[in-house]
């Protein structure tokens, strides 16, 4: 009978955070920002505040992903207090 090893503790490489967080993320800040920005073009007559609304919304929506996933990266390096308690 073969023995069975114990199951390994994942690699650092492995991702951090849930992937689906950062897509909703980007494309929350690009639809709200959009439709804010369309809300002013067609309130003040313009064409143009559509597309920075959306370029402003990808860019807080990219800041927000790098934020969280850099919170959780700092989460996951940091020991626990219970691992080191020296009992």
């Amino acid at each position: 009978m073969a023995r069975q090893l114990p199951p390994t503790a994942p690699s650092d490489d492995s991702p951090k955070g849930d992937p689906w967080h950062a897509f909703g993320y980007i494309v929350s800040g690009v639809a709200v920002y959009g439709l804010a920005g369309w809300a002013l073009d067609r309130w003040l007559g313009t064409t143009f505040l559509v597309a920075i609304g959306i370029l402003i919304g990808a860019g807080f929506g990219i800041y927000m992903t790098y934020a969280r996933f850099n919170k959780a990266s700092a989460h996951a390096d940091t020991p626990s207090s219970d691992k080191h308690r020296g009992d």
